[in-house]
Formats: structure tokens, C-alpha cells, sequence
């Protein structure tokens, strides 16, 4: 049954302090430096077996599929089961580039903290390399280790073209060099660099090399904007997920909304499934449609019901 009481904004212009309630469980944040809380994820046997193969062979897992089917999630999910920490992400846009991913040096930071030091009159005037040498996501995975990071590279098809050739060296040799750091004299041959993880201490690196000891377990997603290179396919193992069906939508409202939220979904399920067929439509939109339901929003006045399932495709 639908509530007149939801509303928050009406457009009246009347000032009105409002109790906002719960968001729903996807959209919850907490503290910066705090780990995610883990969401349900649901993976059929079969695509948890490509997982584990790729596990096994040490090898970056490519995941294909429509928006919305859970590609980038499997990299928490991996994370979160196999206790490998927080999840470096790299979201890769037409403007990234390798050394990005690798690590950053702050030339102009440094020159800057020198100047003010000898304005000071401190008698070393020099602050050091090491702080102004920030780790990537990618750097910061293939850091020595007991056990290795999930990196998860988000959408690497709206990268440069050149990009996934450009990954080939890293992949296959597990290392890269920090040029900047590689020709210090033999008595600076050790420099502590920060990393791309705020809980991480800061990370050792001798001579300019980081190496790592564990290849990291890679997640790429993509969208298939475009195809890659055969070169790159081949070191990666390709999983492809499904637009899941009804069976698996309702597993997915439950796990995310709980059981109670399946009573009366059956309009909602079947318009859903509907318009999927028809055009492009991600799952996250059948459970925004459902909690706003469970929440006694009556989702079929006013057109309301088309916005949260909008098509995902073409001219908006």
C-alpha cells in the first residue's frame, strides 16, 4: 500500500527540517578510512569455477558483461571471502595512462617543501623523495607481500587503445621501476614511498624496482565498448556474466532486502524482465524499484516507475 507520508520535497519553496530515512543497504557510508561493510554477492558454481581457475593460474580474470550484472562487485566479493583486505581500485577513463596505475611523483611538491625549509633557515633543506612518491593502485598491488591484494581495473575498455598493450610488461613480469628512485646514489638506495591504501604503512623500495612475491588477484571489467588485443586476451582468463533470470533476481532482492521484500514484487519482477528484454537494463534498478516500494512508494503514478527503470542505452 502506498503512504502519502514519503515525500520529502514537495516544491512548495517552504523552509522544512525533515527526518531522512534509511538509505538503502547499497548506498550506506561510513567513515573515510574505514573498510567497506561486505554486500551479498551471488555467482552460480560455473562462473565461480572460471574464478577459481584464474586463482589458480595467477592469471588477471577479464569479466564481460551487460551493466549492472555484478562485475566490478566480484572483486569485493573475492576479497572479502578469501580475507585479502581492501580492494585497490583503478577506474580507468579515456585520460589513464600506465604510470597512473604504477605510481606518481610530486616534483613540484618537493621543489616547494625545499624552498620553504631553506626560508626557514633548517640546516637540511632537503625533505626527501620518498613522500612525495605515491604508489598507485596497480604499484601498490604488486608491493611484497604474504598474501596477495585484489586489484580491480573498472572498465578498462574506455581506456586508451594503446592501454592494455601497455599492461602486457607488468602482468607478465610482476614488476616495474621508479625511474626517479632507481638513480639515487648507493647510500639512498632504500626509500620508504606511500602507498594507495590509507591503512597500508609506508612501503620499502630498494634500488627503484618493486617486485612483487604474490601476483595480485586482478579483476578487469568490461562493458565490450570495444575489443582488445589478442596478445592481451590470452594471459587473462575471460569470464562472461549472464543477465541473471527471475530465480536469480529474487535471490538477489532477498539477499540484499530480505525475504520480506518479495511479498508483492511479482508487478514489479515481470516489468522488469519485460522491459530488459527490450532494451538495456541493470539489476541494481529492479532493487532501487523494490525498496522504494517496500518503503510505501507507489511507484506507478506520475511516471515515476520509468524513471528508476530507464533504459541504460542510447540518447537520454
Amino acid at each position: 500500500m502506498a503512504r502519502d507520508d514519503w515525500r520529502l520535497f514537495t516544491g512548495d519553496g517552504r523552509v522544512r527540517r525533515v527526518e531522512f530515512p534509511e538509505p538503502p543497504p547499497w548506498r550506506r557510508f561510513g567513515p573515510a578510512r574505514a573498510t567497506p561493510p561486505a554486500r551479498p554477492y551471488l555467482i552460480g558454481p560455473g562462473e565461480a569455477d572460471v574464478v577459481n581457475a584464474a586463482l589458480h593460474l595467477r592469471r588477471p580474470l577479464l569479466v564481460t558483461g551487460h551493466p549492472g550484472t555484478g562485475k566490478s562487485s566480484l572483486a569485493h566479493a573475492v576479497a572479502h571471502e578469501l580475507d585479502l583486505g581492501r580492494v585497490l581500485t583503478w577506474p580507468v577513463n579515456s585520460r589513464s595512462t600506465l604510470q597512473d596505475a604504477l605510481y606518481r611523483y610530486d616534483a613540484i611538491g618537493r621543489l616547494r617543501e625545499t624552498s620553504l625549509r631553506r626560508d626557514r633557515g633548517e640546516p637540511d633543506g632537503d625533505p626527501g623523495i620518498g613522500s612525495f612518491v605515491r604508489l598507485g593502485p596497480l604499484g601498490t598491488a604488486l608491493v611484497p607481500a604474504e598474501r596477495p591484494r585484489v586489484l580491480l581495473v573498472d572498465e578498462l575498455d574506455k581506456g586508451d587503445v594503446d592501454l592494455p598493450n601497455d599492461l602486457l610488461a607488468v602482468f607478465e613480469e610482476g614488476e616495474f621501476e621508479i625511474p626517479e628512485l632507481a638513480r639515487l646514489p648507493r647510500e639512498q638506495e632504500r626509500v620508504e614511498v606511500l602507498a594507495d591504501d590509507p591503512d597500508a604503512e609506508p612501503v620499502p623500495v630498494v634500488r627503484g624496482r618493486v617486485r612483487c612475491s604474490a601476483f595480485p588477484v586482478v579483476v578487469i571489467t568490461s562493458n565490450g565498448e570495444r575489443d582488445f588485443p589478442p596478445a592481451f586476451l590470452r594471459r587473462c582468463v575471460r569470464l562472461d556474466l549472464p543477465d541473471p533470470d527471475e530465480r536469480r533476481l529474487r535471490e538477489i532482492v532477498a539477499a540484499h532486502l530480505g525475504e520480506e521484500a518479495l511479498a508483492g514484487v511479482d508487478d514489479l519482477l515481470e516489468e522488469f524482465l519485460s522491459r530488459r528484454a527490450s532494451r538495456e537494463l541493470a539489476t541494481d534498478q529492479l532493487l532501487n524499484a523494490v525498496f522504494l516500494r517496500a518503503g510505501g512508494v507507489g511507484l506507478d503514478a506520475g511516471g515515476l516507475l520509468d524513471a528508476v527503470l530507464h533504459k541504460l542505452g542510447g540518447t537520454v
